[in-house]
């Protein structure tokens, strides 16, 4: 074993694993940071972040990503723009391989996040942060007195619909079979909103919008009905994805528990994974608040967490 060994190596770069950086920077553990494919998470793809303490004007989500990284280099963490191919977590030091480089570490903080699932066609790319969001609770605020449409029928998009009536004036949902997977409380909660109306067997076909001085804008949507083919358009002022989302722990499959929706397991009121030294935070090991806030936490959790797990072991 040629390479040093790295006290703190830590995978992803949003919220979670930059603060974790922080914290393990600031505790002089010299954290290795592999920023992975989307370098600052899912942040990256959100135009403006309102509801993150201290940032009372708001703040771009790709610039507020900046900041996170620039503090955590302050404090001596070496930031990566590397993805992470493989991972051996049967032995101390544990390995994480990028590309052939074999790299060491005495702990690993796990902090991939997850992705939403997305419809998939160019036109929902193309005004993604612009009319077209994930996320109601991020976005909601930015579509008062608007009509705007959901995608889903499960539980998150009957929230969704439910949060966003405080803001749009009509919410639309769209769903691609003739009755909701969401549970009965969830569903009768939507349904009797006089603001809430439903397309069934249907789906988005296109999105369409206009752009202005640069600034795009989501103006509506093409719906295709599955059962007929038929295709209605629809005026739109946003439109939003509650198909669920998709923790990136393809990488750890069989080496760390999870749970049935693929998401990290970790023991209650801590980041410990099922193996000791590997830590998990941020939106990989949450499937319900997904805020760059709760993720920010864990991340810290998880750097005091390999602190403690490193001064047990003897290592400074």
């Amino acid at each position: 074993m040629n390479s040093p060994v790295h006290k703190v190596i830590i995978i992803g770069s949003g919220p979670a694993g930059l603060t974790s950086a922080v914290y393990a920077g600031r505790a002089n553990l010299q954290p290795l940071v592999f920023e992975g494919l989307q370098p600052g998470g899912q942040l990256t793809i959100t135009t403006e972040v309102e509801n993150y303490p201290g940032f009372p004007k708001g703040i771009m989500g790709p610039e507020m990503m900046e900041l996170f990284r620039e503090q955590a280099q302050r404090f001596g963490a070496d930031t990566q723009f590397k993805e992470v191919t493989a991972v051996d977590f049967s032995k101390r030091p544990f390995t994480v391989v990028v590309d052939d480089k074999e790299y060491f570490g005495e702990t690993v903080i796990v902090a991939t996040g997850a992705s939403a699932k997305l419809l998939g066609i160019t036109s929902e790319a193309n005004y993604m942060g612009y009319g077209v969001s994930a996320c109601a609770t991020c976005d909601g605020f930015f579509f008062k007195d608007q009509e705007v449409f959901v995608v889903g029928g499960g539980d998150t998009a009957m929230e969704e619909a439910s949060f966003l009536t405080k803001f749009a004036s009509k919410v639309t949902i769209v769903h691609r079979r003739d009755q909701f997977r969401a549970s009965k409380i969830m569903q009768d909660r939507v349904t009797k909103n006089p603001k809430v109306s439903v397309i069934w067997d249907s789906v988005v076909d296109e999105v369409l919008g206009e752009q202005h001085n640069g600034k795009k804008t989501v103006t509506g949507l093409k719906l295709k009905n599955v059962k007929s083919g038929a295709i209605t358009q629809v005026k739109a002022d946003g439109l939003f994805m509650a198909i669920g989302h998709q923790p990136n722990t393809e990488l750890f499959k069989g080496i760390l528990d999870m749970d049935e929706k693929q998401y990290l397991k970790v023991q209650p009121g801590s980041t410990r994974t099922n193996i000791p030294g590997v830590f998990a935070a941020g939106d990989v090991a949450d499937s319900y608040y997904r805020q760059a806030v709760t993720a920010a936490g864990t991340g810290c959790m998880a750097a005091i967490d390999a602190e403690r797990f490193l001064a047990a072991q003897g290592v400074h």
